[in-house]
């Protein structure tokens, strides 16, 4: 996935944090083309167990149809992103060991990879927490948060395997609740709480979603062509077909990069500063 640019302004001292939570491909083993199972389906031409290497996986860890994945049927592989925890496995955690020539090993690190990658995601929303001007008074814990879970990170593969991710997961997501609500309440508009609303297909062209709660709202094929967006939290929402075309995501709280992948937008589709406009969407079709 390409990288973007993270914006000038970070209050909270967040963007070296943030660089280490791009996936950098060329360090990992293809963990993504092997832990995770596929199920055939509009996202995924084949079944594919978990633990079972995709038939593209090379071996030099690249994929043989990479560059034609959407029209190869793997639109699911297009729009992952696992925030840099390939790396971090591949060469922190298991110093360098590819699960091939330790085959042994490769059980607990495809374990282990589904669980670092909810810890990186954590880390990219508490890096742009902390970015919030208006969630300055959780700084502090924020703060704390993130070393915590940084700290989590640098466990041992036998730590991280048996590690209670979902109650980490649920304690930081109060607390970025919390900093949504702090956000949220800066444009000093009603709050509009949308958050896991059945949207599918709906027709907000043109809607002021300033402010609004959308976290977890299914919105697979909604046409958001011209929202503003500025200040809605994101959360968790299924952007996939949505249409962002002349949308304004500028200020949108915890936006991904694997979010816009699964959506469409355009040239006017206005962004926040740390992600980048996907590449398919100055493609037809």
């Amino acid at each position: 996935m390409s990288e973007g640019q993270d914006g000038e302004r970070q209050p909270g001292g967040s963007g070296g944090h943030r660089e280490r939570l791009r996936a950098d491909c060329g360090r990992c083993f293809g963990l993504c083309c092997v832990a995770p199972a596929f199920a055939a389906s509009a996202d995924f031409a084949i079944d594919k167990a978990a633990g079972q290497p995709c038939p593209h996986l090379r071996g030099d860890s690249g994929c043989s149809i990479h560059d034609h994945l959407r029209p190869s049927g793997f639109r699911g592989c297009a729009v992952y992103d696992c925030f840099g925890a390939g790396q971090q496995v591949a060469q922190v955690t298991f110093g360098g060991q590819d699960w091939r020539q330790a085959p042994g090993s490769a059980a607990q690190m495809f374990s282990v990879f589904a669980v670092m990658r909810q810890l990186h995601e954590l880390l990219w929303y508490l890096s742009e927490a902390l970015t919030l001007d208006a969630a300055r008074p959780l700084y502090g814990e924020l703060r704390r948060a993130r070393d915590q879970t940084e700290h989590l990170t640098a466990a041992s593969p036998d730590a991280l395997a048996s590690l209670d991710v979902s109650g980490h997961r649920a304690a930081v997501n109060s607390l970025l609740l919390r900093a949504s609500e702090l956000a949220r309440a800066s444009t000093r508009r009603p709050q509009t709480s949308l958050r896991g609303a059945d949207l599918i297909g709906h027709d907000l062209r043109g809607a002021d979603l300033r402010g609004a709660s959308l976290r977890g709202a299914h919105l697979t094929g909604a046409d958001l062509s011209g929202a503003d967006l500025g200040r809605a939290d994101l959360t968790g929402a299924d952007l996939r077909g949505a249409d962002l075309s002349g949308a304004d995501l500028t200020g949108s709280l915890f936006l991904t990069q694997s979010q816009l992948e699964a959506a469409a937008g355009d040239r006017a589709t206005r962004l926040p500063p740390a992600l980048i406009r996907p590449g398919h969407w100055d493609r037809p079709g």
